[in-house]
């Protein structure tokens, strides 16, 4: 699995993962690597018993869990956007990707997943690569001046700040950020913008958690 760039779009073992339902494809292919790692198949749930315990509210599904011997290794979420209405999109997924974190953390915290140690929570994003996901935004400061970093960033650049802070900030312990044209359907093309972000340097430390803990 070869790493990508902003030049460099990625065909290889992936390319049937986009289309209609290009996410599913995706945590299918991170349980396939998991599987490939010798970690057992019945301790990864996708579609069903993927409900986990919050601190704020009752449950919350994730897209992907990972739990073997009573014990939470792992919990995913894979997002994806497309236009037009990239401003309001952004900002209900920076609140749910926010609140999932804050959420679960705080479970953690309580003592919901007794006796596992820390799981390792993961996010993926994939944003439609158009005109106007690239387009500067105009950002309104009637108070109070924006951080710098905002200013004059495009929703492309905006979900690259947000889901590094993510990481940085430790809400999420694997981060990838994924562009890709709706041309890109029909063949699975897809760009890496950001080289803390890729889908290798995403999957690699998810891998190695999981796969030093239960496989045999």
């Amino acid at each position: 699995m070869r790493q990508g760039s902003a030049e460099d779009r990625d065909r290889g073992a992936r390319g049937a993962v986009t289309g209609g339902k290009q996410m599913d494809g995706f945590i299918r292919l991170v349980r396939d690597l998991l599987i490939a790692a010798r970690v057992p198949e019945r301790c990864i749930a996708i579609d069903k018993r993927v409900e986990l315990p919050g601190w704020f509210r009752a449950e919350k599904k994730w897209d992907l869990v990972i739990v073997h011997d009573d014990q939470l290794l792992a919990a995913m979420e894979f997002k994806s956007q497309i236009g037009p209405s990239f401003g309001n999109n952004f900002n209900n997924r920076t609140e749910e990707a926010l609140g999932s974190a804050t959420d679960v953390w705080a479970a953690y915290r309580e003592g919901a997943f007794k006796p596992s140690s820390r799981p390792f929570l993961g996010y993926l994003m994939l944003l439609e690569d158009s005109e106007r996901s690239r387009s500067p935004v105009k950002v309104l400061e009637p108070h109070f001046p924006v951080f710098p970093e905002f200013k004059g960033a495009s929703y492309r650049e905006r979900y690259a700040i947000l889901i590094e802070k993510l990481l940085r900030d430790r809400l999420y312990d694997g981060a990838c950020f994924l562009l890709s044209h709706s041309a890109a359907a029909v063949d699975g093309d897809y760009i890496e913008p950001h080289p803390e972000l890729t889908f290798a340097k995403f999957v690699t430390p998810l891998v190695a958690h999981v796969g030093a803990i239960c496989s045999p």
